[in-house]
């Protein structure tokens, strides 16, 4: 029988969920989701002094924003603190770590010895062995004995198989002098006890697999597939950092990004299917393997970014993109639409969707149906509402009174006005653009007018002709 899958995302709530993070996650979110498994979420929170509940909070709300759904509740870590410590001190128990006495000062002098004499500085403590008659009453760290030969396979699912010499390893301290326990204690038994089958993370951890496959085989429990995947690099091959913008989830939605694009273009960052590029969630749940994901860091590009996004904006239902606006209004600190301005946006997607990279486009291009009367044209529109072109829109209104209000009417009520006063459709559209939206660059001429309504668009170009 198969062991069901079941992955993790454990950030530490240091700050907000930046974008190397969101990749961590949504991988492990896609190998969970693609095979029935589950997807946790454990909260790092150990270190007190750095965490903060504001934190936590901007975590869940990027993990929120990117759909990112997990099993269960959230794990705090700190809160399983007394399971951490009764895991040291059972190896305490049976022999497989023992009390360490040395002060900081002795374990210092040792590695200023050792690096004089050219020697490994990893700490060697005289307590390893010590007759428990020989403590002292005095405070000690509880060290897990490494092992002294041999070496040390960690079998990555993306590195491949790494091979470290036991004699790099040292007896890693478990329980701190006040008795709490460390972090590399508590990812082990966290894992361990939430039934975790794969660890997808970052390669900066690699080496930690070594020493915490050390506790795995200690406890006799079993370890894990080992995924370390590659950081994420900006344009200039750097680890991506604050000089190349953004780095939070939801910067990105403040920017306007949508949530689709975004997964979509964070799952091509390193991993690939074939040469697609624009899939579906649904999609990369069924194509998503960890032998997709490359060995070398991907590298941020905002362009493919937004090119990504732009063809999600343009293949989203209308009413999920019309809910996804509006929070991003939010996430932006901007106005909040009327319920009649979000209608009519609702209606108009269908000729704001195409070209749009992300929501301020499109709602740039919305403006038509978002901005009420009296309608104030821009500076470029006002050029096209001189004193002719005020007196073609009195002139062409009253004709438009009575006409059939669809596309192939009005089509062919504007040409044959045009025709008839022999011009060009191009010298009328300028003056109607101006009087149904205030600008010079819009959707189609007949687009805006099916959206705003016989009575709206008539008004619109009484206004303008006055």
């Amino acid at each position: 029988m198969t062991t069901p899958v079941v992955t993790r995302f454990a950030p530490s709530p240091t700050g907000y969920l930046h974008i190397g993070g969101a990749r961590t996650a949504l991988f492990s979110w896609l190998y969970a989701r693609g095979r029935g498994g589950k997807f946790l979420l454990r909260i790092e929170d150990t270190d007190r002094q750095r965490h903060t509940p504001e934190a936590t909070e901007a975590i869940l709300q990027g993990m929120a924003w990117l759909g990112l759904d997990h099993d269960g509740d959230v794990v705090s870590q700190f809160e399983n603190a007394p399971r951490h410590a009764e895991v040291a001190l059972q190896l305490l128990a049976e022999g497989k770590a023992y009390k360490c006495f040395a002060s900081q000062e002795e374990i210092a002098a040792f590695r200023d010895q050792a690096k004089a004499e050219g020697r490994s500085t990893l700490y060697q403590s005289p307590w390893r062995d010590a007759a428990p008659e020989t403590h002292p009453d005095a405070p000690y760290v509880v060290r897990i004995k490494a092992p002294l030969t041999g070496e040390t396979v960690i079998r990555d699912a993306v590195q491949g198989d790494v091979v470290i010499g036991n004699d790099q390893l040292d007896d890693m301290v478990l329980l701190r002098s006040d008795g709490t326990p460390v972090y590399m204690l508590a990812v082990v038994v966290d894992d361990h006890d939430m039934g975790v089958t794969h660890v997808i993370r970052g390669d900066d951890h690699l080496n930690n697999a070594a020493r915490q496959m050390m506790i795995y085989n200690a406890m006799g429990w079993d370890v894990p597939v080992w995924a370390h995947i590659p950081l994420i690099h900006g344009a200039d091959g750097k680890k991506l950092s604050k000089r190349h913008g953004a780095l939070g989830a939801q910067e990105y939605q403040a920017m306007g990004f949508p949530a689709a694009g975004m997964r979509n273009y964070l799952a091509r960052l390193g991993w690939s299917h074939g040469d697609d590029e624009f899939f579906t969630d649904a999609q990369a749940q069924e194509w998503f393997d960890l032998d997709g994901i490359r060995k070398s860091p991907a590298q941020f590009d905002l362009k493919k970014l937004e090119n990504i996004c732009g063809q999600h904006i343009a293949a989203a239902d209308d009413a999920a993109l019309r809910h996804e606006i509006e929070a991003y209004l939010t996430a932006a600190g901007l106005p909040a639409l009327s319920n009649a301005q979000a209608d009519g946006l609702e209606r108009a997607m269908y000729c704001l969707k195409d070209r749009a990279k992300k929501f301020p486009d499109l709602l740039e291009k919305a403006e038509f149906i978002l901005a009420e009367r009296p309608i104030q044209p821009d500076e470029k529109a006002e050029k096209h509402l001189d004193n002719v072109s005020r007196g073609m829109l009195t002139e062409l209104t009253p004709q438009l009174q009575n006409v059939t209000w669809d596309r192939e009417t009005l089509e062919e009520a504007l040409n044959g006005f045009a025709a008839a006063r022999d011009t060009k459709f191009g010298k009328l559209a300028g003056p109607l653009r101006a009087a149904l939206a205030g600008r010079a660059a819009t959707p189609s001429v007949f687009d805006m007018m099916l959206v705003l309504g016989r009575d709206e668009s008539l008004a619109r170009l009484n206004d303008a002709a006055i």
